[in-house]
């Protein structure tokens, strides 16, 4: 069996496009937007993986690939969406709060303290806009989310976020199986050096990782 067939066909469509979202290379978007239509990848997924993409690789190449996106998929944006609604912003932020437990277990008091060591702007951002208004959106399940955003913080060398989101996806519900078919997805785009600290990464992760914790 091969590594990668411990994903569904549509979760390794996703996260392969995830990879090229990160890359930015509008060729790649497309032959991955491609993809998605042949292996019937559900619409709603590709639409909250590009918005939560914005978190991870900023505004220019997501808007990008939703460009590719509408293009391939012939489908129009909705004409409205409730996380327009900014009086929602409690909401996101106690949303936002459980969501980011989850991803960061007995870390989650850590990480508080370090973001907000840092700036409290950007504390109340990641739980509120980040982790509330983006992640804990309905639409597309948080172990799907936290695969893609392995994929997009391994192509953009990110190693502390990359760490992180490896256990993000294992507290998420994925197995080790399926996070090594996802790190052998996004292995053919990286340069041998950049995949060899990606991979030394996850094996430290792998190997720390007690699900019991």
């Amino acid at each position: 069996m091969k590594q990668q067939d411990a994903l569904d066909p549509q979760t390794l469509s996703l996260v392969r496009f995830a990879a090229a979202v990160a890359q930015g290379d509008e060729p790649d978007i497309r032959e991955r937007a491609d993809d998605l239509r042949t292996d019937q990848v559900p619409a709603i997924w590709v639409e909250e993986l590009l918005l939560q993409s914005v978190l991870m690789v900023g505004y220019p190449r997501t808007l990008v690939a939703l460009g590719v996106w509408r293009k391939i998929s012939r489908l129009p944006a909705p004409a409205t969406d409730p996380d327009t609604d900014y009086s929602r912003a409690a909401l996101w932020a106690e949303r936002g709060e459980e969501t980011c437990h989850l991803v960061y277990g007995d870390n989650y008091k850590k990480l508080r303290e370090n973001v907000k060591s840092l700036h409290p702007a950007m504390d109340a951002w990641m739980i509120t806009e980040g982790y509330g208004r983006t992640l804990a959106r309905p639409g597309l399940d948080l172990l799907r989310r936290e695969l893609c955003t392995v994929v997009q913080t391994a192509v953009l060398d990110t190693a502390r976020q990359l760490h992180s989101h490896l256990r993000g996806a294992l507290n998420a519900g994925a197995s080790v199986e399926q996070v090594d078919a996802t790190m052998a997805a996004v292995n053919p785009v990286l340069a041998f050096d950049h995949w060899k600290r990606v991979k030394e990464i996850w094996r430290g992760v792998r190997d720390d990782w007690n699900p019991l914790d």
